[in-house]
């Protein structure tokens, strides 16, 4: 298992720092307290267990893609019926959403009321037509990462691929142009520099399930590591 990620979990388990691409910085106590304060609608508290609240997403490292929108392809297929693949202009062509999601790190962070803005994972779904054996998505990002969802999870009314953040493009340093949003899972799952979307029949476990991690990754449960 990575052993930077290892370190980034007893940082934040001494309640002081998290670290991430060599830096420290700082956990809000206040807000902590106030997400913890806090009850979501299906009665899990706001905040998991093991988590603090940072003010902004914090870079968490790996190897970008190609950060040009002309030459940018998301590829949607695998266990489907109508495959497609969207240039960047096609995907400002579809329905865009708006959300506002809790993001949740592995390494004891949490960010609240992110707000991001793509196309639901159910609206690419939906053109691409399922077949009856899609149980999984694989979404894969660049260089060959990959991660591991299943359907009824990554078909979620606030998954989305997005495309921005905070009003913005969405930064490289975060995935950009385009990442995958799973809110309800650790944000591992969340590939970055997203390239394709795969509808599998059966699990196929990640670039960090397969290197330790939890194949589910639910924060209310830690499921960090397998």
């Amino acid at each position: 298992m990575d052993e930077q990620r290892r370190r980034f979990i007893r940082l934040a388990a001494s309640g002081t720092a998290v670290a991430v691409l060599g830096g420290y910085y700082v956990l809000s106590d206040d807000l902590t307290r106030s997400a913890q304060a806090q009850t979501r609608g299906d009665g899990r508290p706001r905040l998991p267990p093991g988590q603090r609240v940072l003010k902004a997403l914090k870079p968490m490292g790996g190897e970008p893609g190609d950060p040009s929108l002309e030459h940018f392809q998301l590829k949607v297929h695998g266990e489907v019926e109508s495959p497609f693949t969207l240039s960047y202009a096609e995907l400002l062509g579809m329905q865009q959403t708006s959300i506002s999601a809790d993001v949740h790190c592995v390494t004891g962070w949490s960010v609240m009321d992110a707000k991001l803005k793509g196309v639901l994972m159910s609206d690419l779904a939906a053109r691409a037509k399922l077949k009856p054996s899609a149980r999984h998505v694989v979404f894969e990002g660049a260089h060959g990462y990959t991660a591991n969802v299943p359907l009824r999870e990554a078909l979620g009314p606030k998954v989305i691929v997005a495309r921005e953040l905070e009003g913005a493009p969405l930064p490289r340093t975060h995935g950009g142009p385009l990442r995958a949003v799973v809110p309800d899972l650790y944000f591992w799952k969340s590939a970055k520099w997203l390239i394709g979307v795969r509808f599998v029949a059966r699990d196929e476990p990640g670039y960090w399930e397969t290197r330790g991690y939890h194949n589910h990754g639910d924060p209310w449960r830690e499921e960090r590591y397998g």
